[in-house]
């Protein structure tokens, strides 16, 4: 897959391309069947399959005091793009100067004279151009008069329409099972293991350490039946947990993976540290408890790690 990180560095000439236009955090089930509306078009009409997207987020841009945290990294978003089958991304840079494009602007120069569209795909809502004012009425009109086809496409859910708001509300909840419901996976975050406390070690417990700079929205505090995935690809059980850990004093926020087991080695002989990891989260087992001292934490950790298995077996 094509990345292009500015519309310079688009090779001129090219298309004819289908396009989706969309912040498209989360990679949701909704972003999912434009994505894959775009890949069915592009075939039929033999183009490319072509993504547009924004970074950073224009919220980021406009609003930096109250913008949505994201809920997953720009790598984990390309990289999710290539699986959905595209053939190129453009990572437009989004500032306040881009931003003040009208939409005839926006679209011809990007849709029309840099990514040679024939069809532009997009949801109902779609918004585009200075202060929004392009929608799906204004998308076709400029279709007609550029020279492209606009094909929407219908991106909603069971009981709401698929949305990035409905993932961070369910994640600020600890309901990563409605999250997942929306996304169509489990939500993931990705980030370097790190050096702790050794809390966890000293317990019996040995966890991976997520860097405070990890992408992805952290879950509500808690525990967490879930996966672990190193960068070789190899996929663990985990126990998750999230949180300051109130048993113990001062102990800032993290989130730190306990790996259930490997059939190869034993755990003790698990090094992850250094490496780019990806959690999932599964099922969210209890909410953060400060117990009396380390002999009834270890005793619930147990319990935590047989929950996993449960959980994760099933």
């Amino acid at each position: 897959m094509h990345i292009w990180n500015s519309l310079e560095q688009v090779p001129q000439g090219l298309g004819p391309s289908v396009v989706a236009l969309g912040n498209f955090d989360g990679l949701h089930r909704g972003h999912q069947q434009v994505l894959g509306q775009v890949k069915a078009e592009a075939v039929r009409r033999g183009g490319l399959a072509v993504a547009l997207t924004f970074h950073p987020h224009p919220a980021l841009v406009h609003r930096p005091d109250s913008a949505p945290p994201q809920i997953m990294g720009l790598a984990d978003k390309l990289a999710a793009m290539e699986q959905l089958g595209m053939d190129g991304v453009l990572v437009a840079p989004y500032t306040l100067e881009f931003a003040r494009q009208t939409p005839e602007e926006f679209v011809r120069k990007v849709f029309v004279d840099t990514l040679g569209a024939c069809a532009v795909v997009v949801g109902h809502d779609v918004r585009f151009g200075r202060d929004n004012a392009g929608d799906l009425a204004t998308m076709v009109g400029l279709g007609r008069e550029l020279g492209f086809d606009v094909v929407p496409v219908d991106d909603e859910g069971h009981d709401r329409r698929w949305s990035s708001t409905w993932v961070r509300e369910a994640l600020a909840k600890g309901d990563v099972d409605t999250a997942a419901e929306v996304l169509g996976r489990p939500h993931s975050m990705s980030g370097e293991v790190v050096h702790g406390a050794a809390r966890g070690r000293a317990l019996g417990f040995p966890t991976a350490n997520l860097s405070p700079d990890a992408c992805g929205i952290i879950p509500a505090d808690g525990v967490y039946a879930g996966w672990l995935r190193d960068e070789h690809g190899h996929r663990w059980r985990a126990a998750i947990s999230v949180g300051s850990n109130p048993t113990f004093v001062g102990v800032s926020r993290q989130v730190e993976a306990f790996v259930i087991g490997r059939p190869e080695e034993p755990v003790e002989a698990f090094d992850l540290y250094g490496q780019r990891v990806v959690v999932e989260f599964v099922r969210r087992l209890r909410g953060m408890v400060a117990y009396t001292g380390p002999e009834a934490l270890i005793e619930q950790m147990h319990h935590d790690v047989e929950q996993s298995l449960e959980i994760l077996q099933a």
